[in-house]
């Protein structure tokens, strides 16, 4: 497909080959941690983000396949589109609204559940550790900045990129950096499934290195590795600048 052409699935739709972000080549998956909040009474943000992404999701599926594919073109982040070497799909939508509204859409249940488990389980102390509206405008910071990240190595792309999981991984990003002692119940593969407390440094360090494994072995799966790159980064930097002044950097250690 050259540069004057968009994506266009094939017949089957289980396994769309798009940019979606998958989790599904991770070791293991977080149950919960050990942190509870401190200084908000509940992460309503955090939750809201959740049931708007799932609700995204839920009118996604009902859709006929064509109309699933077209809203995936019209609302997913493609870059020959942002870039203005294609006309915007959606004309009343500015070019720029798509770095926001792809990080809404999902590929499939598995894609969604396991982004919405990973937003679960950390998004609560993030929220807790810069409050509600600061809260929400990093998440959506995040999410641009990890588009923008997977735009730059993918500049005449014409497959829409979409997932919540480069938001998501700005959110790991900010938690590793404040809270890398915290303890993390995990479901690790290894030879069985095994719950495991493991640090959240540990965790979060290995997922990192792993997104970087992929990148520099070319991997062909259907991932947007520099999207998750960008989006923790943006976590790291974005951080100091958004958690409330009692909340100490590495857990106060």
């Amino acid at each position: 497909m050259g540069a004057g052409q968009l994506w266009r699935r094939g017949k089957r739709l289980s396994r769309p080959a798009l940019f979606a972000q998958h989790w599904r080549l991770a070791l293991f998956l977080p149950l919960h941690d050990t942190n509870p909040i401190r200084h908000v009474d509940f992460p309503f943000v955090t939750y809201g983000l959740m049931g708007v992404t799932i609700l995204f999701f839920l009118v996604q599926s009902v859709l006929p396949p064509a109309a699933f594919d077209q809203a995936t073109i019209n609302f997913g982040m493609i870059p020959i589109v942002v870039r203005d070497l294609y006309p915007q799909p959606v004309p009343w939508l500015p070019d720029w609204a798509n770095l926001v509204t792809y990080a809404f859409l999902h590929a499939d249940w598995m894609h969604l559940l396991s982004n919405m488990l990973f937003l679960w389980v950390f998004g609560d102390n993030i929220e807790d550790a810069f409050g509600h509206f600061k809260f929400l405008i990093f998440y959506l910071a995040c999410a641009v900045l990890a588009a923008l990240a997977h735009l730059l190595f993918n500049l005449d792309g014409n497959g829409p990129l979409i997932g919540a999981s480069g938001a998501v991984a700005g959110v790991m990003g900010a938690y590793i950096l404040l809270y890398p002692h915290a303890r993390v119940f995990v479901l690790a593969r290894i030879v069985w499934l095994i719950p495991l407390p493991v640090p959240a440094f540990w965790m979060l360090g290995f997922w990192i290195a792993t997104q970087l494994f992929f990148v520099v072995m070319g991997s062909d799966e259907p991932v947007a590795w520099w999207a998750h790159l960008g989006g923790f980064a943006a976590g790291l930097v974005l951080a100091p600048l958004f958690k409330s002044r009692n909340v100490p950097l590495f857990g106060g250690r």
